[in-house]
């Protein structure tokens, strides 16, 4: 673990000066009076999960302690891999969390989903290492939701200026943070970070009572669409069998895990995540998954597993092992909506890219990132995110078209 006293010089030159100028203007006593350490820790486990998680909340599952300790000690997350842990806390003189960010010391950019591979090359050929860069997300997995945790802007201005000086120093190319709900917006734009959009496609719940409802609010020709899908699965034989949170074993995973690198495999790639992983999830968060198997007769030929949040169901692993009429569509988007109408949430992200999900009712949402890159490099993206914003907000006004529900009183 490192410790950082913000009173120290080590690691930066500059003197204290710098933070109680930026940080704490005509405030010297209260800097005394109220002493803050950045903590930069080397795995989640070097603070305990109660600590984290009363400042991130357990709303959002993929910031909960459980899913950071369970990639970690699974080795799915590690330096071997790429993913070195370089999370940062600010913790104040009572041992209580002002702020913190779940943050990684990359050296590639596999399993990010907001591809910079374009910006790394340009700036290699310029001579330069984009390798090591910092990262703020959660691994594999493109998911929206908080990244900067803080009790007050003074506290997130501190982990910003920890950034920025290891930005400065040269120790990294640059600094990421990916798929956040725009707390950090106000603090990462006046730190002179860019924004890059992106689109996804999520359904929402309309306070619907069942799939039926949902139909209702389609046009004819898509209702029947729906319903055709549907049907196929059911004539091929295979029904779904939800496993209930609790009755989650070790068989269970052991059933699962074969489809879930089946995906992987299917593309010549080895799975992001190990087996240890499930189980390790499993004993540290069951309450928040989901898990479905498709069966045929008295085998099971397909699973997949969900998150569930507070108000969002997010489809995260699937897989199958043979080739079935329509029975992606039926595991990973029509079962997790029937799940998110029996249990009240508001809205089902089933992963990343997939336009076909647009005719099945996922509306396009735009996401977003932060970005802050090297003098030189940082400009040339900066220049090429403003093109690029634009046409992601007239490809979300356009896909907007393709949407099943009805456009008038009639149909």
């Amino acid at each position: 673990m490192h410790w950082h006293l913000c009173q120290q010089s080590a690691p930066y030159p500059t003197p204290v000066g710098f933070f109680l100028d930026r940080i704490f203007p005509a405030a010297e006593s209260l800097w005394h009076a109220s002493v803050m350490t950045i903590l930069q820790l080397e795995s989640i486990d070097e603070l305990p999960p109660e600590l984290w998680d009363e400042l991130a909340g357990l709303d959002y599952p993929f910031l909960r302690h459980a899913f950071l300790h369970a990639l970690e000690a699974s080795g799915s997350v590690s330096t071997a891999t790429g993913w070195t842990p370089a999370h940062l806390v600010l913790k104040g003189a009572d041992g209580s969390l002002d702020a913190l960010l779940p943050l990684y010391r990359k050296m590639h950019s596999y399993g990010e989903y907001v591809f910079d591979w374009q910006w790394a090359g340009a700036w290699e050929r310029a001579g330069q290492r984009y390798y090591p860069k910092y990262l703020s997300a959660v691994p594999f997995s493109p998911v929206q939701g908080p990244r900067m945790v803080a009790r007050n802007e003074t506290s997130q201005a501190m982990l910003i200026d920890y950034i920025d000086r290891d930005l400065a120093l040269g120790s990294v190319s640059s600094a990421h943070l990916l798929f956040n709900t725009g707390e950090e917006d106000a603090a990462l734009k006046g730190a002179g970070w860019v924004q890059r959009l992106g689109c996804q496609y999520h359904w929402h719940n309309r306070g619907y009572d069942s799939f039926d409802d949902f139909l209702a609010a389609c046009n004819s020709r898509k209702r029947k669409n729906f319903r055709k899908e549907r049907f196929a699965v059911v004539e091929q034989g295979i029904e779904f069998v939800w496993v209930a949170a609790g009755d989650i074993t070790e068989l269970e995973w052991e059933r699962f895990y074969p489809f879930y690198a089946a995906t992987y495999f299917k593309r010549g790639q080895e799975p992001y995540l190990t087996r240890a992983f499930f189980s390790l999830l499993s004993q540290g968060m069951s309450d928040a998954i989901r898990l479905v198997f498709a069966r045929q007769g008295n085998r099971d030929v397909a699973g997949a597993l969900f998150l569930a949040g507070s108000e969002t169901l997010y489809g995260r692993y699937w897989g199958c092992l043979e080739e079935f009429d329509r029975l992606h569509f039926e595991t990973c988007f029509y079962q997790g909506m029937e799940r998110c109408i029996a249990e009240g949430l508001q809205r089902f992200d089933a992963g990343a890219q997939g336009e076909h999900k647009l005719i099945r009712g996922f509306e396009p949402v735009i996401t977003q990132s932060w970005h802050k890159l090297q003098p030189g490099l940082h400009e040339a993206v900066d220049d090429f995110l403003r093109r690029e914003r634009t046409g992601i907000l007239n490809y979300q006004q356009d896909a907007r078209r393709y949407l099943p529900f009805k456009q008038t009183e009639g149909e």
